[in-house]
């Protein structure tokens, strides 16, 4: 006896001018996702063959270039696909799974870069204690607690949502986030609530300590020589300027499903190019540029070629 499996299917609504603009928007995002890879790629391959790189804030900038790739791998090949097909569309359980994705990595983010700031803090304020502090082993549990802390949380709101009665199939959205919800028929409170608390955990939690931790090297930096205050700004500066970057972008998000804002469809096709193109482009760029070493590296490299 055959068994039939329902697929639900959900109309993305989210692109702007498709039909007038979908091969120039086809060649745009694949030329980025190429750009994405090869960028990302290069940086970590240059941290994993050189041996005075294989220290902790190399290997944190490492997982943070790993995820950019993870990241992208997931959503292009879908945006691609839709660019060239005539209608826009994602089964329910592919638009949970972007979901899980989206909200893993986010949150892993802000918890790795949460440990780039406490490793900048030990080495800077505490530098004869660094070694016995960030040890290997300290570094393997910080990368595992960034990765699987925010996995677990995200997971268990994905798995309740699976078999969750739809009432409507429209997406405003080119990728899908937590406003997926909208399209229940019912939005139990219980989840709000939750959604509260895993959003307190992975970014505002995060983003405090951040801010303590270079507030404090700032004060320790500023009645040091000069020397100690360049060296400083060397190393926190790509740090803080990635942090506020996904800090913004974040916040378009915090917008759009907390306090339920509608915005126009532009505004929302532009901002969620920014979190697939801009943000995985930027991290390489910023950290092979600034940071002195893995700059000197890259130089090298290009030289060779």
């Amino acid at each position: 006896m055959d068994t039939q499996v329902n697929v639900t299917y959900i109309i993305i609504d989210g692109y702007v001018d498709i039909d007038k603009y979908r091969y120039l928007y086809f060649v745009i995002m694949f030329t980025a996702y190429i750009l994405i890879l090869c960028s990302n790629s290069t940086v970590v391959y240059l941290i994993w063959i050189h041996p005075n790189l294989h220290e902790p804030m190399y290997i944190f900038i490492a997982a943070l270039l790993i995820n950019s790739v993870v990241y992208s791998t997931v959503f292009y090949p879908k945006l691609l696909i839709d660019f060239l097909s005539d209608k826009q569309i994602i089964t329910y359980s592919a638009c949970l799974f972007q979901w899980f994705i989206f909200y893993s990595l986010a949150g892993s983010e802000f918890l790795l870069l949460a440990a780039m700031s406490y490793d900048r803090y030990v080495s800077i304020c505490k530098p004869l204690q660094y070694p016995t502090i960030m040890r290997k082993n300290a570094v393997i549990m910080f990368l595992v607690l960034a990765w699987l802390v925010p996995f677990c949380k995200i997971a268990g709101p994905i798995i309740q949502n699976v078999n969750k009665k739809l009432c409507k199939f429209t997406f405003k959205g080119i990728i899908c986030n937590s406003t997926v919800h909208r399209l229940h028929c019912v939005e139990p409170r219980i989840e709000k609530i939750y959604g509260l608390i895993v959003f307190v955990n992975l970014l505002f939690l995060p983003v405090l300590f951040i801010l303590f931790t270079y507030t404090r090297i700032f004060i320790i930096t500023y009645r040091s020589c000069r020397e100690v205050r360049r060296k400083a700004a060397q190393t926190c500066l790509p740090h803080l300027i990635v942090l506020i970057n996904f800090s913004c972008l974040a916040a378009y998000d915090v917008l759009l499903l907390r306090l339920e804002i509608d915005f126009p469809k532009t505004v929302r096709f532009i901002m969620s190019l920014q979190l697939l193109v801009y943000h995985p482009l930027f991290n390489p760029i910023i950290y092979g540029l600034k940071m002195k070493e893995i700059y000197k590296h890259l130089k090298r490299l290009f030289c060779k070629m």
